[in-house]
């Protein structure tokens, strides 16, 4: 969405226009800048034209968490179950989301800096780490790991993920991807096969190719 320009349909613009330029105010300078008259200011339209496609702000905030949930938890929850041939494989499928754009970071980033100065959305950010624990947890269970095992081993994968988040941590994909392998053994208990290696970091490093195009 961030990448793309703003959709707009008559004079009215159109419900993915508003939304699209409240996502841009929200990443880039917080839910305090996610205001009626400025994004209308951004999309070039009426004040007036907004509620033909929200109620109010509100109705906005809340289309942008619902936005948050479609764009991070859903995406990461659908990663833990994919078919995977071995416990290394199913693991890189769950680090292959977080460092593709299937999970979107800055938003999460958003999220979470919204949630600290409003109790309902921190609330809402721990019901969805909640789920993504348990999804976690679920992975690690079908492979053999014992409750309490999987429970840490869940915990750990997505702590370090959400604080390369946090901590807006910048890495370059190579260094990423060098350190992959031993992130699967921590996480897993198991090493990745060399191919399974070779076959994830090809997979991001065309990614990578096609985007510097």
């Amino acid at each position: 969405m961030e990448d793309k320009p703003i959709p707009l349909t008559g004079w009215r613009g159109s419900r993915d226009g508003w939304l699209s330029a409240g996502y841009r105010a929200l990443i880039k300078n917080g839910v305090d800048a996610v205001k009626i008259m400025p994004l209308a200011k951004t999309l070039g339209l009426s004040r007036t034209s907004f509620y033909w496609f929200f109620q109010d702000r509100d109705a906005l905030l809340t289309a942008l968490l619902d936005l948050w949930t479609e764009r991070t938890t859903r995406p990461l929850i659908d990663a833990t179950r994919h078919d995977a041939a071995t416990q290394a494989e199913a693991m890189l499928n769950v680090i292959g989301c977080f460092i593709s754009d299937a999970f979107d970071s800055r938003l999460e980033f958003a999220v979470r800096s919204w949630a600290l100065q409003d109790p309902e959305i921190a609330e809402r950010v721990k019901d969805a780490d909640s789920l993504r624990l348990s999804a976690l947890s679920d992975l690690l269970l079908a492979w053999g790991h014992d409750t309490m095992a999987a429970d840490v081993r869940a915990r750990t994968v997505y702590l370090v993920q959400i604080g390369y988040i946090s901590m807006q941590s910048c890495e370059s994909l190579q260094t990423r991807l060098a350190r992959i392998p031993s992130y699967v053994e921590i996480y897993t208990g198991t090493s990745p096969h060399p191919h399974e290696i070779t076959r994830f970091s090809t997979r991001f490093q065309c990614r990578s190719s096609m985007a510097d195009e």
